[in-house]
């Protein structure tokens, strides 16, 4: 049997799509955290059949814009005295800056380096985001950055 300690103060990130959980931990550099980091995979879930977890024993700072993206059915469960002092449900952000990169190469964030890259929600249900400048239209699935 698996076991794994709950955290005194930190926080679990919770209801991740197995497999997924690989990409938020690399994405969040928790390789390199110097505190104690859990990354369950394929646990069971009534809600999802099988999720991956991650507990982080330290209260850090999230981008929460990211994790929405990388899987908008994500809870952030912050820790205190062993226990659940907030939950956090993700959603789809309504814009993002500098996560998505525009591959239009005739966009002007391919000319204008320093440009922010912004992108709008258009599509909740289809995951599409438009670029400001010219337009183009992405699907969450189809970025290659998270």
């Amino acid at each position: 049997m698996l076991t794994i300690n709950s955290i005194k103060e930190g926080l679990v990130i919770d209801h991740i799509k197995a497999g997924k959980g690989i990409k938020i931990f690399n994405y969040l550099g928790l390789d390199k955290a110097e505190y104690r980091v859990a990354l369950i995979m394929n646990a069971d879930s009534k809600k999802l059949g099988k999720k991956d977890i991650i507990k982080i024993e330290n209260v850090i700072e999230l981008d929460y814009t990211v994790l929405g993206l990388i899987d908008r059915d994500i809870t952030i469960d912050i820790i205190k005295e062993e226990k659940i002092s907030e939950k956090i449900d993700l959603q789809l952000p309504e814009k993002v800056e500098n996560v998505i990169k525009c591959k239009n190469p005739r966009c002007i964030t391919s000319v204008e380096k320093d440009l922010k890259h912004v992108h709008y929600l258009v599509d909740e249900k289809t995951e599409e985001y438009r670029c400001k400048y010219c337009d183009e239209i992405v699907e969450v699935k189809d970025i290659t950055s998270l």
